[in-house]
């Protein structure tokens, strides 16, 4: 990978192996979509990437990701998940902005320590805190989406997010979407890219990760 570093580890956990499928029906935000003309999002490959411009929708579609994920019930959104046997059953939702544990301070009233932390460090150094010590203890198989989580962070600490996410894929069989303008994290060969500018994928995954080469979005 350019720019020196770690290597990134291969994403080589088969956790694609099962096709996993959004079709998006009709939604209060994506319009003129019906049973015949529907979204449809792979969700396969165990490492996305929603790319696109601001504006395109990638927040949008991440949160509804999310809500199918759940089985929420959202007034005028209709979906389908097939979930092709796999688990479903935790996923979790991190806004890089919303989130920040700067701004919520008093979430760590017991922890002296943290508090200490939060307020002499960077944005930067708070958030690669999270990826660090904070998502890998979520438990073994979650689903975790991420909205722009290079926020803050300098080029060479998103290629460290980027070989967490992957860590985190291999080591503790997560699944991770993330919507994101960082080129670090589009352009790596171990993510799989869904363009919502020109509905393409960018990357193509391999044929023996059992993802098609088509686009993900119809």
């Amino acid at each position: 990978m350019a720019g020196g570093g770690a290597p990134v580890p291969a994403v080589t956990t088969l956790l694609s192996c099962c096709a996993v499928r959004l079709k998006i029906l009709g939604h209060p935000v994506l319009a003129n979509l019906n049973f015949h003309m529907p979204i449809i999002v792979d969700l396969s490959h165990p490492l996305i990437m929603l790319q696109g411009e601001n504006g395109s929708g990638k927040s949008t579609l991440l949160h509804s990701i999310y809500h199918a994920l759940r089985g929420d019930r959202v007034n005028g959104y209709i979906y389908r998940l097939e979930p092709g046997g796999v688990n479903i059953d935790q996923p979790f939702l991190f806004d890089a902005e919303q989130h920040n544990p700067r701004n919520q301070l008093d979430l760590f009233k017991k922890q002296p320590e943290m508090l200490e932390f939060l307020q002499l460090a960077s944005h930067g150094q708070v958030m690669l805190a999270l990826f660090r010590e904070s998502f890998p203890r979520l438990p073994e198989g979650s689903i975790l989406l991420l909205d722009e989580p290079e926020m803050a962070l300098s080029v060479s600490n998103q290629r460290r997010v980027l070989k967490m996410l992957a860590e985190l894929v291999e080591q503790k069989r997560f699944r991770i979407i993330c919507a994101t303008h960082s080129p670090v994290l589009i352009e790596a060969p171990e993510t799989y890219v869904i363009n919502l500018d020109r509905y393409i994928n960018k990357n193509v995954v391999p044929t023996d990760m059992g993802i098609e080469g088509a686009s993900t979005i119809q």
